[in-house]
């Protein structure tokens, strides 16, 4: 595991809306377009193997492609590459950061940042536990929620995950608008983390229009 004296000063971003990456939380990508590609050769010649994912911000037309100011950074932990060339690559969070600034370029043709690092000691601790955690209502809004949005899963394995996988999956995997998972991913402890999905859960549950799918 990497401890913080092990953490860059200089990161290759990864801006895609609506991935979120959480500490511990494991994020499968497939890589395809040549500058990412030249990234993740990058990525692997470096001791830390980490890529920045972070969000895109809205922003008005012809006002420049700006970043959120938190990501996170996911350590290369699985990689294999199809007949074409491309990349499925898998990416375990570390921690999440602060982008301080852009870095220049320097003919490369990704994006580069420095990241800031204070303020997430505990994304390099132990797994985190939500001691108000009341697992009875939150499964039945989550059976509310998955019907909602024609949602299906083994509620076996929910009811028996541990607090951190459960709440980081469903934070992952629901299909939320890049804004939620913004706030999802910036919620400072577990609990918030938990309290932010279960509000973000009840506004879907009146809000018309939401798209199906599975989730494993």
């Amino acid at each position: 595991m990497l401890k913080a004296k092990d953490l860059p000063d200089a990161l290759a971003l990864f801006p895609l809306p609506g991935a979120l990456l959480l500490p511990r939380a494991k994020l499968p990508l497939h890589l395809f377009e040549p500058r990412y590609l030249s990234m993740l050769e990058d990525c692997m010649a470096t001791p830390h193997r980490l890529i920045g994912m972070i969000q895109p911000r809205p922003t008005p037309a012809g006002a420049g492609d700006r970043l959120h100011a938190i990501g996170c950074a996911g350590r290369l932990t699985a990689m294999s590459e199809t007949e074409d060339g491309r990349y499925m690559i898998t990416l375990t969070g570390i921690s999440r950061f602060r982008l301080s600034a852009e870095l220049p370029a320097d003919g490369l043709p990704y994006r580069r940042g420095r990241p800031a690092w204070g303020g997430f000691e505990r994304d390099l601790g132990p797994v985190e536990h939500d001691t108000a955690f009341d697992r009875e209502p939150f499964l039945d809004l989550l059976a509310r929620y998955f019907e909602a949005v024609s949602l299906s899963t083994e509620w076996d394995s929910l009811k028996d995950a541990e607090d951190e996988l459960l709440i980081n999956a469903l934070s992952m995997l629901c299909p939320f608008p890049p804004e939620e998972r913004q706030a999802l991913l910036e919620a400072p402890s577990l609990t918030t983390r938990r309290e932010t999905l279960v509000t973000l859960m009840q506004f879907a549950l009146r809000a018309p229009g939401e798209t199906g799918g599975t989730l494993q």
